[in-house]
């Protein structure tokens, strides 16, 4: 096994008497999309800005690509990518000008003209940054953020403010440094995200790290279990559906019961079989089945939402 690209061990952010992030601890494996998953306040953006070597530790260790970021400050720059939180560029380059400009800053760079291919820039090249949509705007910071060939590649809150279908179009530009072999870490609020992108992700809430796993894991670990629900029910299939099957309760017309993960058919089975067999009426059945944002509210009692955050 190779060693991970981050370990970070027993790492501490205090400001004054603010505990920023409090005793994390948490590794990232070479080409894997890691995400922080947390509110904003968490700590995500603190313990990224770590990792970037901008901001010192209070206390604990941290290494990135083998390199104390205390020691090795300048190397680790040579080797990460950044896109942070609010990213922009120059409103009067272009979206070419603007990848020359931040190339330039590093003694090592990748075509310019492949990278804006790669990202679906290449139509967009000569126009100026400030007219670009904001997908379009987020997909050339992506692109800067790879501009110096980088082993890790960090994306603070990428898709923030966006609409639906720009969302989509940095997603899939993630899934790309993905099959180029790239190291992704991310963070954010958005569970569908972390859902559709990361290989793992950490739950991070009020500075301290509540759960760790792959989106499946932590689903069948704190997400609750799935539910049957039986819709629109008349009374006499609420009675008989409530009797049958164990665990079964009404809302309104409709039946929910949580299915046990060891046998969960066997109660979608018994509940086909009577209203086949009977004399009974509702209106659908269907299994909803959890998702991050139970694993969020069952680990820390709270909502994860845009408002919240």
């Amino acid at each position: 096994m190779t060693e991970p690209v981050i370990k970070v061990d027993a790492l501490v952010k205090k400001y004054g008497n603010f505990m920023a992030v409090d005793g994390i601890s948490f590794t990232v494996d070479q080409g894997e999309v890691f995400a922080f998953l947390g509110p904003n306040g968490a700590g995500k953006t603190t313990t990224v800005e770590i990792l970037e070597t901008l901001r010192t530790p209070t206390s604990g260790s941290v290494s990135v690509l083998g390199m104390d970021i205390r020691r090795q400050e300048q190397k680790i720059k040579q080797k990460v990518g950044v896109m942070p939180q609010s990213f922009n560029a120059f409103d009067w380059l272009t979206v070419r000008e603007n990848i020359e400009y931040f190339g330039s800053m590093y003694s090592k760079t990748v075509d310019i003209d492949h990278l804006i291919e790669t990202f679906g820039l290449k139509d967009k090249r000569r126009e100026l940054f400030k007219n670009l949509s904001g997908g379009l705007k987020q997909r050339v910071g992506i692109a800067l953020a790879l501009v110096n060939d980088p082993d890790i590649v960090f994306l603070d809150e990428p898709t923030t403010g966006l609409d639906p279908r720009a969302r989509r179009d940095v997603w899939e530009a993630v899934r790309e440094l993905k099959n180029r072999g790239k190291t992704v870490f991310l963070t954010t609020h958005y569970m569908d995200e972390a859902y559709y992108l990361a290989d793992r992700i950490d739950v991070i809430f009020k500075g301290k790290i509540v759960a760790e796993g792959t989106p499946e894991d932590l689903i069948n670990k704190y997400g609750g279990g799935n539910t049957l629900i039986i819709r629109d029910c008349c009374e006499k299939a609420r009675e008989q559906l409530v009797r049958a099957i164990p665990g079964s309760r009404i809302s309104g017309s409709d039946i929910l019961t949580k299915l046990p993960p060891e046998d969960g058919m066997a109660s979608i089975a018994k509940a086909v079989s009577i209203l086949n067999n009977g004399d009974l009426s509702c209106k659908e059945i269907y299994v909803k089945k959890s998702t991050l944002e139970d694993v969020f509210l069952n680990l820390t009692g709270e909502k994860l939402t845009e408002e919240a955050s």
